[in-house]
């Protein structure tokens, strides 16, 4: 049996993750004892007091064992933490040394959206890959610079750790701990019955770039509100650096430091992004929108618009338009 340990964190997390998790591994086993083979998952809540209220009291939570008890696991599972994530972090600081030991014991560690922000907080993840909620990467990367986040992912796994991307993302990891422990026909049972899509790799066309401007440069920031208000120009770096009165490379290497983007991969994800707010509207067609953005080049466009959404713009509105999503009278 592979035992799987939900820790239950101070403060407010996703209830129906934890439920989510826990009727995944529960089917998972029936329908291996369907198929005349014994069960795999048991499944255990973990936590630091037997009581855990959540959502103003609506919800309460019991784990099957507390932390300072002796139990087992093999795998331990940190779910996302919604809120404050500062005071979410300040409420499990007695977390921390325990989550190390747990790994230090040889066991897996994952974690769940948001629940990087505490895992990393544990040191594990310094000088490693990992993903979370692309809603927070640029906070994640300010608190976390020594660790490589790749937001465009659903899950990452590098030594014994794993991690997902937002929210749902989770279902996609849960699939494949079910797979690597059960068999893809098994895991495919199971996705069938939740209706869960197997084939998502990235989160890339869920994400709505935001351009970091915490960094405190103004000429930076300045650069940036150009680009934003003049997408549908045709804007040059060199342009650009004399506009903010700064040589080539100076600019460029400030540019980088302070967004994470080079100037021109800043300037093609504002134009996207525009171009993905056009497409959801469904009422104008990809070349429309691909002249309205500043592109004359087909092939440009829909390369750079796949490369940054994982997806091609066709595919983009079909899926994502108001015209696509409406019910039909």
């Amino acid at each position: 049996m592979k035992t799987i340990s939900v820790l239950i964190p101070e403060g407010d997390i996703s209830i129906n993750i934890v439920e989510g998790i826990y009727h995944i591994f529960l089917e998972a086993n029936k329908t291996l004892v369907r198929s005349g083979r014994k069960p795999v998952f048991h499944f255990q809540l973990v936590g630091k007091r037997r009581d855990n209220f959540f959502k103003e009291n609506f919800f309460s939570i019991h784990p099957n064992y507390l932390i300072n008890e002796d139990f087992r696991t093999d795998l331990l599972i940190i779910p996302a933490l919604h809120g404050d994530i500062m005071r979410g972090l300040e409420q499990n600081q007695d977390l921390l040394p325990w989550i190390v030991e747990q790994y230090e014991r040889g066991i897996e560690v994952m974690s769940l959206c948001t629940g990087a922000f505490l895992l990393a907080s544990t040191g594990l993840l310094s000088g490693r890959s990992c993903t979370t909620h692309w809603i927070h990467a640029n906070e994640f990367r300010e608190m976390f610079p020594d660790i490589t986040l790749v937001k465009d992912e659903i899950m990452t796994y590098e030594h014994r750790i794993y991690t997902s991307g937002a929210a749902y993302s989770y279902l996609n990891l849960i699939l494949y701990i079910v797979e690597k422990h059960c068999g893809r026909d098994i895991m495919l049972m199971v996705a069938k019955i939740f209706a869960i899509d197997v084939s998502r790799q990235r989160q890339s066309h869920f994400i709505i770039f935001q351009g970091y401007k915490q960094h405190h440069d103004d000429c930076i920031l300045r650069a940036q509100e150009y680009i934003e208000n003049n997408y549908q120009e045709k804007i040059t770096v060199d342009q650009l650096a004399a506009q903010v009165a700064l040589g080539r490379r100076n600019f460029e290497r400030r540019f980088k430091t302070a967004t994470s983007n080079s100037v021109v991969a800043y300037m093609q994800k504002v134009k996207i992004e525009a171009a993905k707010k056009l497409l959801e509207g469904g009422h104008k067609t990809v070349n429309e929108v691909m002249y309205e953005i500043g592109y004359n080049d087909t092939k440009a466009f829909r390369d750079t618009f796949r490369k940054i959404t994982g997806m091609s713009p066709l595919n983009y509105r079909t899926s994502f338009s108001r015209e696509t999503m409406a019910f039909s009278d």
